[in-house]
């Protein structure tokens, strides 16, 4: 089994370097924290998390709270999670993927048991009961999200908003001026509230009326059926959209299938642009669908830099970073068709 000094002979730096890094006793630098990792695990360093736990009262493990109900666990989240616990590691600490009640009754005993020494918080509601409850108990934590008031708390986030106006932007320059936005139907659900949501139906019906269009906003239930049951209510709401943002990936198919159904080509007679989705998402329908790319990578990174800053003591600022979805135009947008 290597040793400490092993470690810090192929890191390049002391002994003293590596046993802050082991036992999370004092800062270093992300940098030498990354170089003392890699040497770790080229040397397949392993030390006692017990010890190391006792010594410096702190795991160094940190969790990524994702709620129960439902399956949300979708490729953007995927890239949220994948990256933010490749940035944990870089750092020095081991990022978990901790499923938790919507209500937030059950973080007592994942935060008093000393199980973890701060989370990161996924599908935040705009009123989040978990957001309270991390709060009152006093753990540090981030964020991936907003609730409605987020002025005191640390966030990274999407800017839905932009993005929303941006899409809008691209498809009005298109010529389309009758939209439609499908979303996923969470009313009576424990995720009822869901922000991301609240804040793109919002941007959508609040644009369209500034910008003199017209707008319907349909929800979708679950899977392909939800989509095509979504793509019936849109053209019976309005028979004559041209353009469709849709935020919900398990129901593109269907919503393709359903306009189809229905005689509308996809993009001649309704182009569909899918919202904070990813490109691989995107290539698995025909027509490849144009997209707005959700920046998972980045917010993965950035959230885990927020946390462990505040858990190294080397940041006490809130963090509010908010970035918009970027546009990867494919086969399902064209021009508004004339009539």
């Amino acid at each position: 089994m290597a040793t400490m000094q092993q470690v810090a002979d192929r890191a390049g730096v002391s002994i003293a370097t590596v046993s802050f890094v082991v036992n999370g006793t004092k800062y270093v630098t992300p940098a030498t924290t990354a170089k003392v990792t890699a040497a770790m695990r080229e040397l397949k360093f392993r030390g006692n998390v017990v010890a190391r736990a006792l010594a410096s009262r702190r795991t160094r493990i940190v969790a990524l709270l994702f709620p129960t109900t439902g399956n949300r666990f979708s490729p953007t989240t995927s890239e949220f999670f994948m990256n933010a616990a490749e940035r944990a590691s870089e750092r020095g600490y081991h990022l978990v993927l901790w499923p938790v009640d919507p209500a937030g009754d059950d973080l007592d005993d994942l935060v008093s048991g000393g199980l973890v020494d701060g989370v990161v918080l996924m599908e935040v509601r705009m009123d989040d009961p978990r957001v309270v409850k991390l709060s009152e108990l006093g753990v540090p934590f981030t964020l991936i999200g907003r609730t409605r008031d987020a002025a005191e708390l640390p966030y990274v986030d999407i800017d839905f908003e932009t993005t929303i106006e941006d899409g809008l932007d691209h498809l009005q320059g298109l010529g389309h001026r009758r939209f439609g936005l499908v979303l996923e139907n969470l009313e009576d659900t424990p995720m009822a509230g869901y922000a991301p949501h609240l804040r793109v139906e919002d941007t959508f019906r609040r644009s369209v009326v500034e910008r003199g269009c017209a707008g319907t906003v349909v929800y979708a239930g679950p899977g392909s059926e939800g989509g095509r049951d979504a793509a019936r209510r849109l053209l019976e709401a309005d028979p004559d959209v041209t353009a469709v943002l849709v935020m919900k990936d398990d129901s593109s198919a269907g919503l393709l299938v359903g306009l189809y159904a229905a005689g509308r080509r996809v993009p001649d007679d309704v182009s569909v642009l899918s919202i904070a989705s990813s490109a691989a998402a995107g290539d698995q329908h025909h027509p490849r669908l144009s997209t707005m790319i959700a920046p998972g990578r980045e917010l993965g990174v950035r959230a885990a830099d927020a946390l462990i800053d505040r858990l190294d003591g080397t940041s006490t600022e809130l963090p509010h970073f908010l970035l918009p979805c970027v546009l990867r135009p494919a086969e399902s947008v064209a021009a508004a068709p004339t009539r």
